[in-house]
């Protein structure tokens, strides 16, 4: 029974509330995990043909084989179907999928080192990604302007980048509102799609011949030279597969599968299809047979909402580098950065500044420097097919290493998956100079960044163990009168609690006395996203009223000292505020010869260390709490 009435009130039953909250988990997923890959209609059929200049009907259903099979394989089997089961206790994405894969390897072997280092040119190819989407998908939308009149060509450039501007200057505000909108208008846009290619479709059904793969096949063994460009134009078709992977936390794996497989994979068939069928017996309608589809009267309300799904999508994009960049950052792989919560209730709606700065001066480049999605479309591609090869690749170490899959069915299997990739990757690196050298330009820039970040803060760990105090040896030398002991609780961050912190040393030098309770405090970042409160602390009680305390975080977690000291008085071990001083250490690091470090990438690890992020900031210290003792310290 469905609904039930007392006292005049309606109550639904579980199973009602169940499906609805299903349904609206299906609909948010509509707004932020397809929207990338549901825009691709606006630009891959025009540059398909574009790539091979043909437009004979065995080339139309060629075209469309080769895009419906390579949805069904890549996005339907390997991400729906297969990547999908790889989840860090429900986040996916490709840092999350490092840390899985690095149970597979032993820390500190060079399998370990690979691992890590894939999942960093994996991230790095996603930013590359995120500085192409906005500007073909926005790029592509307004183009339709032209469609319906040529009175606009001049503008669309302009109009473009007042979008894009005004989408990046957005993020500062947050899109909780926006986002409860998002769901909604992708599903009317993707029942948009379907209608305009059903209706083609209907009076053209000869096209339907194109789900046979033989004639992709047969079409890719014809003219295998024309076929391998071919390829780098098809990938376009499923570029937002990674987003299914990357969003699934947000709304589970059950929502995004049933999304696609029910509404968004039928959708995209539809409207492909039904741009061939528009081509077979139209071929002028290449100029744009996206918005060609629509009867003239719908015409300008089909870029109204193109143009809105393409920010949309764009927004999904955005909103992933800055996920992607908070676990970067706690798991060791960028310096602090500033990262503030848009939203009291949810934790995921973050903003970058100092990215999203970034971003959009990369993107507004590409606008202003390729004027079209046409040109645009040359250099996309690359960073996309990267990321999914190397997802591949750690998804099969992670599915036989850890869950020791069967070998012969698993390499079989990922063997498939990867020659797809391979040959995607492959046929867009024959577009480096057409443009594909911008997204490999910033992914090279981010890898550069994160590899200097991650080997200077090792060598800065290494250079601080030269010569450290061990912790119980300093505890058994002071004497009960020295030094002087005063009142209050001294808390001293370390990144190593069984050593004695550089802070310490220098406070008891300078000053001569110590905190009546001295606490050493270390942040861990665990290779899972969450770490519950009841896992968060780790104490250690010493002698002489010394005292460790290790606070464990997941990389999506945002840590909170304060809040995390608050938590010690269920473990029977007060804190007051207003008696706890907090000492950080303030070095200033100097370049030394002794180290095998590049002198620029000293430089560059030296400039972030410096600009990164104050800790009392990212920690979450009340500042007029904290003591900064500085020292120096060569690398």
């Amino acid at each position: 029974m469905a609904q039930t009435v007392s006292n005049g009130v309606i109550h639904e039953s579980p199973l009602r509330g169940t499906f609805r909250a299903r349904h609206g988990l299906i609909i948010g997923a509509l707004g932020v995990v397809y929207g990338d890959i549901g825009t691709s209609p606006l630009y891959t059929v025009r540059q398909c043909f574009d790539d091979i200049g043909s437009i004979r009907p065995e080339s139309i259903w060629g075209v469309l084989s080769l895009i419906a099979w390579s949805l069904f394989i890549v996005v339907t089997l390997k991400y729906v179907i297969v990547i999908m089961r790889a989840d860090n206790r429900g986040e996916g994405g490709i840092l999350a999928l490092t840390a899985l894969a690095l149970r597979a390897a032993n820390r500190g072997t060079r399998a370990a080192s690979w691992i890590i280092a894939a999942g960093m040119i994996g991230a790095a190819l996603f930013y590359g990604d995120g500085v192409i989407t906005p500007a073909i998908s926005v790029l592509s939308a307004v183009e339709g302007l032209k469609v319906a009149t040529p009175l606009f060509e001049p503008y669309i450039v302009p109009i473009t980048v007042v979008l894009l501007v005004a989408l990046f200057m957005f993020q500062r505000r947050g899109t909780g509102m926006v986002g409860e909108f998002f769901g909604p208008i992708m599903a009317l846009w993707f029942v948009v799609l379907a209608c305009l290619g059903g209706a083609e479709i209907a009076r053209h059904p000869a096209v339907l011949f194109a789900l046979d793969p033989r004639y992709g096949i047969n079409f890719l063994l014809a003219d295998p030279a024309r076929g391998f460009i071919l390829l780098g134009a098809v990938v376009l078709a499923v570029t937002g597969a990674e987003a299914l992977y990357a969003d699934m936390g947000h709304f589970g794996a059950r929502p995004i599968r049933r999304a696609w497989l029910y509404f968004v994979f039928p959708a995209l068939l539809l409207n492909y299809f039904g741009q061939g069928a528009l081509l077979l017996h139209e071929p002028g309608a290449l100029t744009n047979p996206f918005y060609l589809l629509a009867p003239d009267w719908f015409r300008l309300p089909l870029v109204v909402l193109s143009s809105v799904a393409t920010v949309i999508a764009s927004q999904a994009v955005i909103s992933g580098a800055f996920s992607m960049t908070r676990q970067a950052v706690q798991l060791g792989y960028l310096p602090r950065l500033e990262i503030r919560h848009t939203s009291e209730h949810e934790v995921g709606q973050i903003y970058v500044p100092k990215l999203n700065l970034f971003l959009l001066i990369a993107v507004l480049v590409l606008v202003l420097g390729f004027h079209s999605s046409d040109n645009l479309g040359a250099a996309y591609g690359i960073a996309v097919t990267g990321t999914m090869t190397i997802t591949t690749i750690l998804a099969f170490a992670y599915m036989r290493g850890v869950l020791r899959w069967n070998f012969y069915w698993s390499t079989l299997l990922f063997g498939l998956f990867l020659a797809i990739d391979l040959m995607f990757f492959s046929a867009n690196m024959l577009k480096i100079e057409e443009g594909g050298w911008f997204p490999l330009a910033v992914a090279a820039l981010v890898y550069t960044v994160m590899a200097t970040w991650r080997t200077g803060r090792a060598q800065l760990t290494a250079a601080r163990a030269v010569g450290g105090l061990p912790l119980e040896t300093f505890i058994t030398s002071l004497k009960p009168d020295h030094p002087v002991r005063v009142p209050g609780t001294a808390v001293f961050t370390t990144a190593n609690n069984d050593r004695v912190p550089n802070a310490l040393l220098h406070n008891l030098k300078h000053n001569h006395v110590l905190a009546d309770r001295v606490i050493l405090m270390t942040v861990m970042t665990e290779d899972i996203p969450h770490v519950g409160d009841d896992q968060r602390l780790q104490i250690r009680h010493l002698d002489k009223n010394f005292h460790t305390i290790t606070l464990h975080y997941g990389f999506m977690d945002q840590p909170n000292i304060p809040r995390a000291l608050a938590q010690c008085r269920i473990m029977h071990f007060q804190f007051k505020l207003l008696e706890t001083s907090f000492f950080v250490g303030r070095e200033k690091i100097v370049a030394s010869k002794k180290t095998r470090f590049w002198r620029w990438r000293k430089g560059l690890f030296i400039l972030m260390s410096n600009t990164m992020l104050d800790a009392t900031e990212f920690f979450r210290i009340p500042p007029n709490r904290v003591i900064e003792l500085g020292g120096q310290i060569e690398i």
